[in-house]
């Protein structure tokens, strides 16, 4: 059912929702530069889902509880509008230039990794359908961003999508130390090239994948960006896929198939084809990506209100071993699939 965000009785309320949400999004904006967290790779989204939790366990029931139409206006609408305006993060060139085997590598993992997660989940745990593929997806694809232009198109509760969010954080946590360790103690026997390919393919947030390339070199963080930017772009077709597969289930005998269109998706391939033909400076670019971020960690912060502590408990512990799996995964298959493409394109 849609809500009237901006009716006579909705105005005010949603507005101060918002200015709510980008209040705490200014503050994890602030905390996420700080030296000590920098370093350690997170990002504004993770630090507004934590804040937001906090606040959505104590204070919001007794203070704004009215205002919960503005942080449902930025959970949905201003989530979709920041996954568009992702777009301006990648353009067709920069997946051009890592060749074959970056996107073959991006390919193989997307398609195993959230194949696996829903085996996995479903098949083996008998998990809830929209846990496990909210997690599938974070996995596979770019953590945070995925989960949330995943929920917005599966329609769940917003909390599975926090719950599915805080186990890929988790191990995207582990793997900017795990990568590096693994390259510097020569167990990997590959170059920073190689490398680069193997974590951009592997780990789950852009700003993780950075950590863990900065960690050994240039070489290494701008292949891993280029690679990982290939896997968001993933994204789009991932979640056509599961409006699909959403439809098939749930269709009866004598109907049609409605399939379920993230429209946001082509939002988000058209900007990336736009930002593709430098119509736009870098500099201009440069200065969009800092307000995506904000609105993303706006989203992300209204998506915390919602999170109480017993529907974290209610996933219970089968959430973390189908992620404990998965990471398992990217780093073992990620390796195998890396050093394979390699072996047939060279």
């Amino acid at each position: 059912m849609s809500v009237a965000y901006f009716s006579q009785a909705n105005r005010l309320k949603t507005l101060y929702g918002v200015l709510l949400m980008a209040a705490f999004a200014a503050l994890a904006t602030f905390i996420a530069g700080l030296e000590p967290v920098k370093k350690y790779g997170f990002s504004p989204l993770i630090i507004g889902i934590i804040i937001c939790m906090v606040y959505g366990n104590t204070l919001h029931q007794y203070l704004t509880k009215n205002w919960s139409v503005g942080i449902l206006f930025s959970a949905k609408i201003i989530l979709r509008t920041a996954i568009i305006f992702y777009g301006f993060r990648i353009t067709f060139q920069s997946i051009g230039a890592i060749g074959l085997q970056g996107v073959l590598v991006s390919l193989c993992m997307v398609i195993t990794t959230f194949l696996l997660g829903i085996i996995i989940g479903r098949k083996v745990f008998g998990m809830d359908r929209d846990l496990v593929i909210l997690a599938s997806a974070g996995s596979a694809v770019c953590g945070a961003a995925a989960v949330m232009a995943t929920e917005s198109t599966l329609k769940s509760e917003s909390y599975k999508a926090v719950i599915a969010l805080g186990t890929v954080v988790l191990f995207g946590t582990i793997s900017m130390f795990v990568f590096p360790a693994m390259y510097e103690s020569g167990m990997l026997n590959m170059n920073e090239n190689e490398y680069g390919i193997y974590i951009g393919g592997s780990i789950h947030e852009v700003a993780q994948v950075v950590a863990a390339g900065n960690a050994v070199g240039d070489v290494a963080a701008a292949s891993g960006i280029v690679v990982k930017m290939t896997r968001v772009m993933m994204l789009a077709p991932l979640l056509l896929a599961i409006g699909f597969f959403l439809a098939r289930k749930t269709r009866t005998a004598g109907q049609k198939i409605k399939i379920p269109v993230p429209w946001f998706v082509f939002g988000f391939i058209l900007v990336a084809g736009f930002n593709s033909l430098n119509v736009l400076s870098k500099q201009t670019v440069d200065w969009i990506n800092p307000i995506d971020t904000f609105l993303l960690t706006m989203a992300m912060c209204a998506l915390g209100c919602d999170t109480t502590i017993e529907k974290f408990r209610s996933a219970g512990k089968k959430i973390i071993y189908m992620t404990l799996i998965l990471f398992v995964w990217l780093v073992g298959g990620g390796y195998l699939i890396t050093r394979g493409i390699d072996y047939l394109v060279s």
